[in-house]
């Protein structure tokens, strides 16, 4: 009798153990914007070529793209900083809307301390011009529950922060504004 309740004892501490042990990342978000003077039609012919990338953002090196602007098409950027590329896929384009939806579709935690990521630009009409919206969501680099520094949460944030602030300033510089 007292082997099974020590089982039994045993096997409660480790099923609620379990979920602890469990926990991996949580998803991390960046929400950019920038407002432009340029009307949304100049903004938007700016960007939406999704094969276009790197004629408006510093960053990147040359884009390499196939499949123009329909969903499934796909670039690979290549980076100014260290030459790595990220892969990604277009899952959502509208040019009514003015949106383009994307994911990162081969991880390179070389070029992004990130393991995936989804991001979403969208161009919309303000009193004094437009206004671009970038939105992404991610997991950082190591999935793990206890990860190195370089490749955390607060690194993974930290670059995509980086990587879209750079963009949109591009953008602006593109647009001939100061």
């Amino acid at each position: 009798m007292i082997i099974a309740r020590t089982v039994v004892v045993i096997i409660a501490a480790l099923c609620m153990a379990l979920p602890v042990a469990a926990h991996g990342p949580t998803p991390q978000k960046v929400d950019e914007k920038i407002s432009l003077k340029a009307t949304p039609e100049a903004v938007w012919t700016a960007i939406k070529d999704f094969g276009s990338f790197a004629s408006w953002h510093p960053g990147i090196d040359k884009c390499d793209a196939t499949g123009g602007n329909a969903a499934g098409a796909t670039r690979t950027l290549t980076l100014k900083s260290n030459g790595k590329t990220l892969v990604e896929g277009l899952d959502e384009y509208s040019e009514a809307d003015k949106i383009m939806g994307y994911r990162l579709s081969a991880e390179n935690i070389e070029a992004l301390p990130v393991s995936f990521y989804s991001a979403t630009l969208k161009v919309v009409p303000v009193d004094s011009g437009s206004e671009v919206l970038w939105t992404g969501r991610f997991y950082r680099a190591d999935t793990s529950n206890f990860p190195p520094e370089n490749l955390n949460d607060e690194a993974a944030v930290k670059a995509m922060t980086s990587f879209f602030q750079e963009g949109l300033q591009g953008l602006k510089t593109k647009l001939g504004e100061k």
